[in-house]
């Protein structure tokens, strides 16, 4: 068929079909072509309104130009221990590279965590230290990043948004040639799978270690004439691979010095070769640079550091706004003044609920936006002196100097001045924590030991469907979740009266004494909900607030509506044991608002004394000044005095629940 008669279907990002579904691609001389006609068009002037995309010929489809130029590299590490990190970070900065793909991570376990201006994505196995990968990005590309596909210890992707295509780079590291071979076709099958389910639109860049040498020989739309050494069979399997996927390999396509060209040298000096690429779709060879190796660069690593220029343009992701927190340590007397004159005006008598609790959360949410200051997020110590970093930056200059044995004394000093750094950094960190012990300072006891440990919460980058499927994108995510809290918590509730009717027999009226007592009784230092006002400010507002909150609680007793803010909870998924791809592998906790938990608590009073007297003497558990070790210390006696007068005793336990 005629490329000029073909049809263009307009396709959301929902409707784009996978890499599986072979879609055409466009040439480079297509793209070219394409791009003239449109600035042709451009300089025609505008044309007529009343026709869609979707019936444009071939000929009229524009291609938007690229205009912004960013940097991905690659690097094998050969183990991120003992401060490395704080190196690699410092060469992205100095090179200034955008992406950066690792190998040989060696870390283990998976997730997400920012580091200064940097986020680290990273995959590795459960227990062992073995292989690993992980991508770096700067918080340049960080705000584009739309998910990530963490899919096992030998490949990683992320998925960015840009203009007019998304881009998908996804990290490998291949098994060594004397692998087994059922390995390496794991490995191309995993990467196969992770090909088809990005969309075929997409920008697909490929980059890491494959432990292969493609050779020197030019092959068509695969690799060009600048490729370094002979190909080996390794070699012929990545070049298959790219074939069958439409790939180039493109740090052979740029005529380079071969200090620019091969990418790992033997622990003696004496073989260099060519086993990191970067492979880029053929559609978008064009948007490639350059792609060359780094010398000067250095992280103790046998690997040379491979980087690539290309042009592609990035869109901002919409972020959500997180939880306000104010710093709740000195709250101003100016908040307390404005509130409270502003809580004068308030008409409190026969009041709707909602109504009257959206007058009273704006002005605690002005007042405290403008006169509270916001709480400050603590960074995390470095523990690497800059003595450390100087040697490194001398490192890496012997390196260029091509200095073999000075170089391997700098190594060596950078990773003793690394563990006294470390050890001395745990030194002081214990200082401090038997300082607070000695003081009682009990919560930053416990803040601080969780701080040493180092164990974090890795952020939710992965989530499984109902069917198995991985799902990588933040909304596709929190849907997913959605719909596993309301399964979860859905019960079958046989209501007899209509929202708005009053119940025939109701107790007497909400007490202001009642209200006073709930909110005294309220927990500090808790998280707020959804409204993000902590009890904290209701409490330092005293009686103002107690008669604010009460005409509230009263007229919810009369009516039997309660705000909408106070019926909305905010889910917080903590991992459990098992698989982190699994919603059931996690426990949710609820934050409801703090105001809500002033009538909830009087209705807890009101309900205990009529719940204590249906409970039996013997119960002791989820009851106030009673413990589950009441019941082990009577259990413990039973058994002493059965043995001292020689009795034969036997314990049941069930389990009613």
């Amino acid at each position: 068929m005629d490329k000029d008669n073909r049809h263009i279907k307009v396709m959301t990002l929902e409707d784009e079909p996978l890499r599986s579904e072979g879609v055409q691609h466009a040439t480079g001389e297509e793209r070219r072509a394409s791009t003239s006609r449109s600035r042709a068009d451009e300089a025609a002037g505008p044309k007529p309104k009343g026709r869609s995309v979707a019936d444009m010929h071939g000929s009229e489809r524009k291609v938007q130009c690229c205009k912004e130029k960013y940097c991905i590299g690659t690097w094998n590490v050969r183990t991120m221990n003992l401060g490395k990190l704080e190196v690699v970070k410092n060469e992205m900065a100095r090179i200034n590279i955008d992406i950066l793909g690792i190998s040989e991570l060696k870390w283990t376990g998976m997730g997400k965590f920012s580091s200064d201006d940097h986020h680290i994505y990273y995959c590795g196995q459960e227990t062992r230290k073995r292989n690993g990968v992980a991508l770096i990005v700067n918080k340049r590309v960080a705000k584009a990043v739309l998910g990530c596909n963490l899919k096992n210890d030998r490949m990683i992707s992320i998925r960015i948004q840009g203009r007019p295509f998304h881009i998908t780079v996804i990290q490998v590291y291949a098994p060594t040639t004397g692998a087994e071979e059922a390995e390496i076709d794991q490995f191309y099958e995993d990467l196969q799978h992770l090909i088809e389910v990005t969309p075929k639109k997409d920008v697909l860049l490929i980059i890491g270690d494959w432990n292969a040498k493609v050779g020197r020989q030019e092959i068509k739309g695969t690799t060009g004439k600048f490729g370094l050494g002979d190909q080996n069979e390794a070699g012929q399997r990545l070049i298959e691979f790219c074939q069958e996927n439409k790939l180039v390999i493109t740090n052979t396509l740029f005529q380079q010095h071969n200090r620019r060209l091969y990418t790992w040298t033997s622990p003696d000096g004496q073989h260099r070769n060519q086993i990191d690429y970067i492979l880029c779709s053929q559609r978008w060879r064009s948007s490639i640079q350059s792609a060359k190796t780094r010398p000067g660069a250095d992280c103790g690593s046998d690997h040379q550091l491979l980087i690539a220029k290309f042009k592609l343009k990035l869109k901002k992701v919409g972020k959500t706004t997180g939880p306000v927190r104010y710093n709740l340590s000195q709250i101003p007397y100016e908040y307390t003044v404005e509130v409270t004159n502003r809580f004068k005006d308030l008409d409190l008598v026969d009041r709707v609920p909602e109504e009257l609790w959206m007058e009273a959360r704006n002005i605690l949410q002005e007042a405290a936006t403008k006169t509270i200051p916001m709480k400050r997020k603590c960074k995390k110590a470095k523990w690497l002196s800059n003595e450390a970093l100087q040697i490194a930056g001398e490192r890496r200059q012997a390196k260029c100097e091509g200095d073999s044995e000075r170089y391997r004394k700098l190594n060596a000093d950078f990773q003793r001045i690394a563990r006294r750094d470390k050890k001395a950094f745990l030194n002081e960190q214990c200082k401090q924590i038997e300082e607070k012990n000695r003081m009682g300072r009990t919560r930053d006891l416990f803040k601080k030991i969780g701080d040493m440990k180092g164990t974090f919460r890795t952020k939710i980058t992965i989530i499984k469907d109902k069917s198995g499927k991985d799902l990588t994108e933040a909304e596709d995510i929190k849907k997913r979740w959605q719909e596993y809290t309301e399964e979860l918590y859905q019960k079958d509730m046989d209501v007899s009266y209509t929202p708005g009717s009053v119940a025939a027999d109701l107790e007497p009226d909400i007490l202001e004494s009642e209200v006073k007592w709930a909110l005294e009784s309220t927990a500090n230092n808790k998280a707020s909900g959804s409204d993000g006002i902590p009890a904290e400010l209701f409490k330092i507002l005293k009686d103002d607030a107690v008669k604010v909150l009460h005409s509230i609680c009263q007229q919810i007793w009369k009516t039997q509506q309660w705000p909408e803010d106070w019926r909305r909870s905010v889910y917080i998924p903590i991992p459990k044991k098992g698989s982190a791809k699994e919603c059931s592998n996690y426990r949710t906790i609820a934050l409801i608002s703090h105001a809500s938990k002033v009538m909830l608590k009087i209705l807890q009073g009101r309900l205990k004394q009529y719940v204590d007297r249906e409970l039996p003497e013997v119960q002791a558990g989820f009851r106030r000044g009673r413990g589950t070790r009441d019941q082990i210390a009577n259990m413990r006696w039973i058994m002493e005095k059965a043995r001292e007068f020689q009795k034969d005793i036997y314990f049941c336990f069930i389990d009613y629940a």
